[in-house]
């Protein structure tokens, strides 16, 4: 039998390799995103798109890996965009997102107090994956982002946390492995259902008032379960199943941040409602 500290060990990396094993490897550093277009800090948004986008990448994610697509998606629109990098753990490069989720809010304040230095806009729109769609939620409603941010979607947000397909059900059974967890990787300890970081997130009510939610989900998420957890409640709340609006589409957590055309459809509709155009599969040609 193995001993009880090499036993937590081993139950923290399969939480771990779950985890990584849904995400692709990182393919850039964050320093190589586009200097034009995407992250160029002299664009100046037009009259039709007068808020910046920042996008803010999933667990394990980084602001370059995560919007290969979305981002040129949005800023071929006419969208003046920008990722940062957030829950940076020493030593670890690339993957990101690991770090405590109120630092990481702390972080996104300071990155969208630069973009709106750099931009002149007086408030930025967020779209976050994962991870990155729910931990924006602590800035709105501790660290003042509500006067900031006209609009929040996130793709497959973890709003009330987590149960990893069931996976987080077996840490009661290995005493010590959650505050293991918190330890060495507290972003991950964050995220699970029943967590201190998200009962304090939505006592309450989910939402903060002047700030547009979108949530856009998929049915066949591996990662944010259960799925329907994912959805918040509030006066202006748009929830939306992508099997709603297209029901052949099979995405499941990662390929509708990473790459579901009808979801990012989706996702322009949400951040210029007056423009926007019916999503159905044919949105995957738009």
């Amino acid at each position: 039998m193995l001993p009880v500290k090499r036993a937590l060990r081993y139950l923290a990396a399969l939480v771990l390799a779950a985890a990584v094993a849904t995400v692709p490897a990182a393919t850039a550093h964050a320093s190589d995103a586009p200097s034009s277009g995407w992250n160029d800090y002299g664009c100046r948004p037009s009259a039709a798109h007068p808020r910046p986008v920042v996008l803010v990448h999933g667990t394990f994610g980084n602001s370059v890996d995560n919007w290969l697509s979305l981002a040129p998606y949005l800023e071929h629109r006419g969208y003046c965009v920008f990722s940062l990098d957030y829950g940076q753990l020493p030593g670890v490069p690339l993957f990101h997102g690991l770090g405590p989720i109120d630092k990481s809010a702390g972080q996104l304040s300071a990155f969208v107090d630069k973009v709106l230095t750099a931009t002149g806009a007086a408030k930025v729109d967020l779209v976050g994956h994962s991870q990155g769609g729910m931990m924006p939620r602590y800035y709105l409603k501790f660290l003042g982002g509500a006067a900031k941010v006209n609009a929040l979607v996130g793709l497959a947000p973890d709003n009330h946390g987590t149960t990893l397909s069931g996976l987080t059900k077996l840490l009661p059974y290995f005493p010590g492995a959650e505050d293991l967890l918190k330890a060495t990787t507290p972003g991950l300890a964050d995220q699970i259902t029943g967590s201190d970081f998200l009962t304090r997130l939505n006592e309450g009510g989910d939402t903060v008032p002047g700030v547009h939610y979108t949530v856009i989900a998929t049915k066949y998420d591996e990662v944010a379960t259960p799925w329907r957890s994912q959805y918040l409640t509030g006066s202006d709340v748009r929830n939306v199943l992508l099997q709603d609006l297209c029901p052949v589409d099979l995405s499941e957590h990662l390929a509708i941040g990473l790459f579901d055309r009808v979801a990012f459809h989706e996702v322009a509709n949400a951040l210029d409602p007056p423009h926007a155009t019916a999503t159905s599969c044919a949105s995957v040609f738009d």
